[in-house]
């Protein structure tokens, strides 16, 4: 017979509370870039397309934070 013992709570370390914490700020961030830039487009505003650049540009670097977070985490979690 199999008997499984219940999980113990794993609580994560002060480390990984503020990666996640930076993780979720850097996408929120990415959102509002985005949002901010669609918006900027679709009132026609940017003429020369420069606030457009600026707003990808921004977007990107954003985007690459985040997953600097994301696969840093991966890497404090994994096992072993």
């Amino acid at each position: 017979m199999l008997v499984l013992s219940p999980a113990k709570a794993v609580r994560p370390s002060a480390m990984q509370s503020t990666l996640v914490f930076f993780m979720v700020a850097s996408a929120v961030a990415t959102l509002a870039v985005l949002a901010r830039g669609i918006i900027i487009m679709a009132r026609g505003q940017d003429v020369t397309g420069e606030q457009s650049n600026r707003m990808m540009s921004l977007r990107v670097a954003l985007q690459a934070l985040a997953i600097f977070f994301i696969v840093i985490l991966f890497l404090i979690n994994r096992p072993g």
